[in-house]
């Protein structure tokens, strides 16, 4: 079993962080506080499951087989919102459903690589998308961030190579938090199309960037499926996690190429969650902001409370959407912190070394907490904890 595909990477990170809580005991006064995971843990609003139900007793396709590449509606609901938001043009031809936004990545990728390809990963990254290329005999080129998070275009452009297929960015990062610059998106879309590769670029978490407009102009290139792959999820929009909707927009090439991976792998996606996608985007806009507001308050109380840790050495390196990215005063590896902050502050977080090559000193200095299910008092209450750890 060594030599399988699924040998060759490493094991669920939010799985394994499961099993450090168990057999540990947290007594009333001090629950566990659970920053390990980025999803809602709340169902979807009332209205959306009232319409859910709806559709389960009275759409008889809802139990049905779709299209491969997803009920034209919902293809064109999003190939619309992406004009007006992005200011570019987009055809539904060239979106396509899939099974959740990590399906949305492996099928990027099967259309794009093959046998031995490079596709450049930012570090920290997703650790999913370097699961999948070690699992597609893809082969990962980190390209480390510096204190900012921001990958430096120059740099990437250095580890380009002939077997080079693609340059993945996610903005607002997971894990990093930070929103992308406009600028650095355009820099790689350069990048990208002047050596002939793919940007692919994860917008998971665009529902909750800070930033008032579009959070950059690629759709507005006239040019720009010749180069950009986007990707996006509704998990996080509409609390839609365990229905498992993605979408990917791409050039009807591309588009095509995915189609024959996602119909031997899933066949169509869920009927049922792409009419609640649909459902949310054509009903839940005024909510959805809601949901916007207080993560973007959330992230504020981060600031705020890491900015009263940093005299005891911890230190906010990117914050965003639905994550802080950390630098811990410790000696110690921050996968051995991780586990420790379990027992010593019943804390569940996940450390640095899942997210950065094996071995990379950063990986070890860094962690990662996902705050979108902590509210104020929560952060608050992680603030003091970590305060309080021994050395």
């Amino acid at each position: 079993m060594s030599d399988t595909r699924t040998a060759s990477t490493f094991s669920p990170p939010v799985m394994e962080a499961r099993r450090w809580i168990e057999g540990v005991t947290f007594p009333a006064e001090r629950p566990l506080i659970n920053v390990s995971q980025a999803a809602p843990v709340d169902p979807p609003p009332e209205p959306l499951r009232r319409a859910m139900a709806d559709i389960v007793m009275e759409d008889a396709s809802a139990h049905l087989y779709g299209p491969v590449l997803g009920l034209p509606e919902l293809r064109a609901e999003i190939a619309a919102t992406w004009r007006r938001e992005y200011r570019g043009e987009v055809a539904p031809e060239q979106v396509a459903i899939t099974s959740g936004c990590n399906q949305a990545y492996c099928a990027a990728i099967a259309a794009l690589c093959g046998e031995g390809s490079e596709v450049i990963l930012p570090s920290p990254w997703y650790f999913n998308h370097r699961m999948w290329n070690d699992m597609a005999g893809v082969r990962t080129v980190p390209l480390e961030t510096g204190p900012d998070l921001l990958p430096n275009p120059e740099r990437a452009a250095a580890l380009i190579t002939p077997a080079t297929r693609a340059i993945v960015l996610v903005s607002p990062n997971n894990p990093g938090g930070v929103e992308y610059p406009a600028a650095l998106l355009a820099a790689y879309r350069d990048l990208c199309r002047a050596h002939g590769l793919a940007l692919i670029l994860d917008e998971t978490y665009r529902d909750f960037d800070s930033r008032e407009g579009p959070a950059h102009d690629l759709f507005a290139d006239p040019d720009w499926a010749e180069v950009l792959v986007q990707l996006y999820s509704f998990s996080k929009a509409y609390r839609l996690t365990g229905h498992r909707i993605g979408a990917v927009t791409a050039s009807t090439a591309r588009i095509a190429q995915m189609e024959r991976f996602l119909d031997t792998v899933t066949i169509c996606p869920t009927s049922l969650g792409q009419k609640a996608a649909l459902w949310g985007m054509r009903n839940l806009g005024d909510w959805l902001a809601g949901e916007r507001a207080e993560i973007i308050a959330r992230r504020a109380a981060m600031e705020t409370s890491f900015s009263r840790l940093a005299d005891r050495g911890w230190r906010l390196m990117g914050c965003g959407a639905y994550f802080g990215w950390i630098e811990h005063p410790f000696d110690e590896a921050s996968d051995a912190l991780a586990r420790r902050l379990v027992r010593d502050a019943g804390v569940l977080l996940l450390p640095g070394t899942m997210f950065t090559p094996h071995g990379a000193q950063a990986g070890r200095r860094q962690l990662r907490i996902a705050f979108a299910n902590v509210d104020a008092a929560g952060i608050s209450d992680l603030e003091a904890r970590l305060g309080a750890l021994p050395g």
